[in-house]
C-alpha cells in the first residue's frame, strides 16, 4: 500500500502529468507517420527530401557549428522523421509572440535613461580594453556603464542572505524580485513573510518566477496564491502540456531591486541549499553582489522589460522606479559598474561575447568558476590560446555534481584544456554553483551565466561587469581561496577508459540540445 501511495503521489505531480501528455503526443505523431509511410513509397521519398533540404538549410544558417552538428547527425540517422522534427522544434529563438511583446516592452523602458553619455570617452582614455568591453555591452546589450555605484561582493549565499532580508525590511516604495527557482522551504517562507508585510503596508511588491524552473517545486498557478496575499506575481513562460521548444527558453535570472536604489544579483536562487541550510551535494558554493546607486537602474529596467512583456495590461509611470526619484541616495564610489542582460531574442550572443572579450584581452591571468563546463570550439580555442601566450588561465568546477550526465560531459573537456595549458580545479567540499570571473586585477564579472549552451544561447541571463572596483580584488581572493580547497587536474587524471570516452563523445555531440 505504501508503494502504491508513493506511486500515486508521483503521478499527481504536475511535471509528471505534463511529461506524460507530451510523451503521448510524440508517440502518437511518430506512430501516425510510421503507419503512413508503410503504405506510401511516395511519402517516404517526400520525407527523405524534406530531411535532405533541411540539412542544407541548417548548413547555410548563421548558427553555432556544434548546434548544427547536433541536429544533422540525428536527421541522417532518422531521415524519415529527422527533418520534420527540426522544422517543428529546431529553431532556438523564442516564439514570434514572445519576441514582439519583449520588443514593445524594451522600447517603452529604453526611453528612460540616466546614463552619462561621456562616460565611455573617459574610460577610453584610461584603458582601451575596458573601453572595448564596456562599449560592446552598451551598444549590443543596450545596458550602459555607471560611475556612482557602490558594490558589495558576497562569497556565499548564507553571507548575503541576512543582508537581503534587512534591505527588504527597509523597503518604502517597491520591491521587484525575479528568480529561476523558488522552493517552499525556510528561505522562501522568511522572504515571503516580509513581502506580505510590505504589501500590507502599501509597498508595491512584484514577484516573477520561471514556471519551468519551479515546475517540481511550486504548486500549479502559484502566482494566484501570491496575488491573494497582495503580491503582484507572474509565472514566466508557463509550462503547458504541448511539445514545444519554447519551454527551452527559461528566465534564469536572479534579481532583487528595492526602491530603485539597491539591487541584488548573482548565482543563488530561493531554496535552502543556496544558503546551506540544507545539504544536497556537499557544501554549496555560490556568489553574488549588492549594488547601491545609479547602476541599479539596469537591473530595474531589465525586470520591467520582462514583467511588461508578460503583463501588458496597463500603462504605468516608469519614471517613478528610477534611482533617486523616490529616495535620493547620492553615491560616490570607486570604479565602474555595468549590469547587463542577455536573451535569445536576437542573434547577438552577448554572454559568450563578453566572456570571449575578457579571455582574449587578458594579459596576466583570468580565473573563473562555473558549475557546468560545456563549451563550443570558439571558447575552447580562446582559453587555450590565452594559456599558450602566457596568461594564467584557471577554471574551478564542482567536485560533487548536481547532474551526473553534465558532470561526465564537463570532464570530457578537461583533457584538451589541460594539454593546452589551462589549469582545471575540482572543488572538493561540494558543488560550485558560482559564476564568477576575474582578470588582471582590473575586471570581474559576477552573474547567473554558466559556461554551457543553455546559458549562452537559450536562457534569459544577467551579469555585472566591474572595472577597477573593490569587488575585483574580492572576487580574486575568493577564487584563490576556492582553489586552495580544490584538486588540480593533471593530464593523467583526465584520461578515461574506452566506454567512458564513447559516452562522453555522444554527450558532446548532443550537448547543444540538452
Amino acid at each position: 500500500m505504501r508503494i502504491l501511495s508513493k506511486l500515486l503521489n508521483i503521478l499527481q505531480k504536475r511535471v509528471v502529468v505534463v511529461g506524460l501528455i507530451i510523451l503521448v503526443q510524440i508517440l502518437w505523431g511518430l506512430s501516425m507517420l510510421t503507419k503512413l509511410t508503410e503504405y506510401s513509397d511516395v511519402l517516404n521519398k517526400i520525407l527523405e527530401l524534406i530531411s535532405f533540404f533541411t540539412i542544407l538549410y541548417i548548413i547555410s544558417k548563421d548558427d553555432n557549428p556544434a548546434y548544427k552538428l547536433a541536429w544533422i547527425i540525428p536527421i541522417l540517422l532518422f531521415p524519415l522523421f529527422g527533418g520534420i522534427l527540426y522544422l517543428c522544434f529546431g529553431d532556438k529563438r523564442p516564439t514570434k509572440g514572445m519576441r514582439i511583446q519583449m520588443d514593445k516592452a524594451s522600447a517603452k523602458i529604453s526611453a528612460f535613461s540616466i546614463a552619462d553619455e561621456n562616460l565611455l570617452d573617459k574610460i577610453k582614455e584610461e584603458d582601451r580594453i575596458a573601453y572595448g568591453q564596456m562599449r560592446y555591452i552598451n551598444d549590443y546589450a543596450h545596458y550602459p556603464a555607471y560611475k556612482n555605484t557602490e558594490s558589495y561582493y558576497y562569497k556565499s549565499g548564507e553571507e548575503c542572505y541576512p543582508v537581503l532580508l534587512e534591505e527588504l525590511k527597509k523597503a518604502k516604495h517597491f520591491i521587484f524580485m525575479e528568480y529561476f527557482i523558488v522552493e517552499e522551504d525556510t528561505m522562501w517562507n522568511e522572504i515571503l513573510e516580509i513581502l506580505v508585510q510590505k504589501a500590507e503596508s502599501g509597498v508595491e511588491v512584484r514577484f516573477m518566477y520561471d514556471d519551468m524552473g519551479c515546475v517540481t517545486l511550486l504548486p500549479y498557478k502559484y502566482y494566484k496564491k501570491l496575488e491573494a496575499a497582495g503580491i503582484k506575481s507572474v509565472a514566466f513562460n508557463p509550462v503547458i502540456p504541448f511539445f514545444s521548444l519554447v519551454m527551452n527558453h527559461r528566465d534564469h535570472r536572479k534579481i532583487t531591486v528595492i526602491d530603485g536604489n539597491v539591487g541584488f544579483m548573482g548565482g543563488w536562487n530561493i531554496a535552502d541549499e543556496y544558503i546551506n541550510r540544507k545539504e544536497r551535494f556537499g557544501y554549496w558554493k555560490d556568489t553574488g553582489v549588492m549594488l547601491r546607486g545609479d547602476a541599479v537602474w539596469n537591473l530595474t529596467s531589465m525586470f520591467l522589460i520582462t514583467w511588461n512583456s508578460v503583463k501588458m495590461d496597463k500603462e504605468e509611470d516608469i519614471r517613478r522606479f528610477m534611482p533617486g526619484i523616490l529616495e535620493p541616495n547620492p553615491v560616490q564610489a570607486e570604479g565602474y559598474v555595468q549590469p547587463y542582460g542577455d536573451s535569445p531574442l536576437d542573434r547577438e550572443n552577448v554572454s559568450e561575447s563578453v566572456f570571449l572579450n575578457m579571455i582574449n584581452g587578458a594579459q596576466d591571468y583570468i580565473y573563473m568558476t562555473t558549475p557546468y563546463l560545456v563549451i563550443d570550439n570558439e571558447m575552447m580555442t580562446a582559453l587555450i590560446l590565452a594559456a599558450k601566450r602566457g596568461v594564467d588561465v584557471r577554471i574551478v568546477t564542482p567536485g560533487i555534481p548536481d547532474k551526473k550526465y553534465v558532470y561526465i560531459l564537463t570532464q570530457s573537456y578537461y583533457s584538451q584544456l589541460v594539454s593546452g595549458g589551462v589549469k582545471i580545479y575540482q572543488y572538493n567540499p561540494g558543488f560550485v554553483h558560482a559564476k564568477s570571473f576575474v582578470c588582471d586585477d582590473k575586471f570581474a564579472i559576477v552573474g547567473t551565466i554558466n559556461l554551457d549552451y543553455r546559458s549562452l544561447y537559450l536562457h534569459f541571463e544577467c551579469g555585472t561587469f566591474f572595472y577597477r572596483t573593490p569587488v575585483v580584488t574580492e572576487v580574486k581572493n575568493d577564487l584563490l581561496d576556492t582553489m586552495e580547497q580544490s584538486s588540480q587536474q593533471t593530464y593523467a587524471m583526465t584520461q578515461r577508459k574506452i566506454f567512458m570516452r564513447l559516452t562522453q563523445a555522444v554527450l558532446r555531440v548532443l550537448a547543444p540540445l540538452m
